[in-house]
């Protein structure tokens, strides 16, 4: 549970960070975003989970509990 936290605050500090910074170029690339066909950003999101699910792995197996 405790990783599972950590990762979530981690996962909430750089996003909302990149929206605090770049609050203006984010609304330019959600604009693109939605010209983009469904299958590309799902592809694409699937694609995040995977890596995120593989850097988590990665993590748990180098620093344990």
């Amino acid at each position: 549970m405790k990783f599972l936290l950590l990762g979530l605050g981690l996962a909430l500090v750089i996003e909302g960070g990149l929206y605090f910074l770049f609050a203006e170029q984010i609304k330019g690339w959600l604009a693109e975003l939605q010209k983009l066909p469904a299958g590309y950003l799902r592809w694409g999101g699937f694609a995040a989970v995977v890596v995120g699910m593989l850097l988590t792995m990665l993590g748990y197996s180098m620093f344990g509990p």
